[in-house]
């Protein structure tokens, strides 16, 4: 995250506040973050899947570029696999490992926030990332030889319901675990009927990027799979919320990997 300036909080949040909120603390691009208050959170957790669509079409991009050049299918994978992990600096891949390692503690809530706050990972995370990695890179090498429109749909689809997830996540109702930092800065911020409707627009647009590979099929295909991967995060996140009490940056990084890859492997089957 990048420089802030503070700002009146009872001030409306504009769109540009948003977004800069949203690629400030999702992404490495190098945007200022003018406003670090409730309503900048609540807008930039919204415009959260703008970032990643940004983050998609980006892996996307090398992805074609590689299998341009010749790389294969396998090469397109990892290549697209790389760019979500490089732009958000690794926090995502970072917060599942922690999580993992919190969760298979089986430590009390507090013991187990202690585990994930640390700079080291257990086995735990190392395992959940492993084959975190493998099932992405797998899947999306599956996509990719039917086409570089079929791995591109599929790399943004993941990229998208990860960061809708994280939409979700933030909306009333849903609490911090700490008092400090990113899980507390956007907890609770997002209105449940805002948070619905954004993740909406995020199946919609999915189903769209799925109609123009497969047609109607395909369009069910990426719409089901954008739907399910969702429902995975929020089954996460029932878990994280009754074991540790809330979210933090932790759980809301596991939160993105886990939703956005089980779209991912959804869009592979069938």
């Amino acid at each position: 995250m990048n420089d802030t300036a503070p700002a009146s909080p009872a001030s409306p949040a504009s769109p540009a506040d948003a977004l800069r909120f949203a690629f400030g603390t999702l992404t490495v691009l190098p945007v200022r973050v003018t406003r670090w208050d409730r309503p900048a959170a609540r807008g930039g957790m919204l415009c959260a899947p703008v970032a990643g669509l940004v983050v998609g079409l980006c892996a996307a991009a090398l992805g074609g570029l590689l299998l341009l050049f010749g790389g294969g299918p396998l090469l397109a994978a990892v290549g697209s696999a790389v760019v979500p992990a490089v732009l958000t600096r690794g926090l995502h891949l970072d917060g599942l490992a922690d999580t993992a390692d919190g969760l298979g503690s089986g430590k009390p809530a507090e013991e187990a926030l202690a585990i994930m706050k640390r700079s080291d990972i257990g086995p735990f995370g190392v395992v959940t990332l492993l084959f975190a990695l493998l099932a992405q890179v797998a899947a999306l090498s599956g996509l990719y030889a039917a086409g570089w429109a079929a791995g591109a749909v599929g790399t943004v689809v993941m990229a998208v319901t990860a960061r809708a997830a994280l939409t979700l996540a933030s909306r009333a109702g849903v609490p911090a675990a700490r008092p400090e930092g990113l899980g507390a800065a956007v907890a609770g911020s997002v209105p449940v009927p805002a948070a619905a409707g954004g993740a909406a627009v995020v199946v919609v647009g999915c189903a769209a990027a799925g109609a123009g590979v497969g047609g109607p099929y395909g369009a069910l295909h990426a719409g089901l799979a954008a739907v399910l991967g969702l429902a995975g995060g929020e089954l996460l996140l029932r878990h994280c919320r009754r074991r540790f009490g809330g979210v933090t940056g932790d759980v809301f990084g596991a939160l993105a990997e886990g939703a956005g890859l089980t779209a991912l492997v959804l869009l592979t089957l069938g």
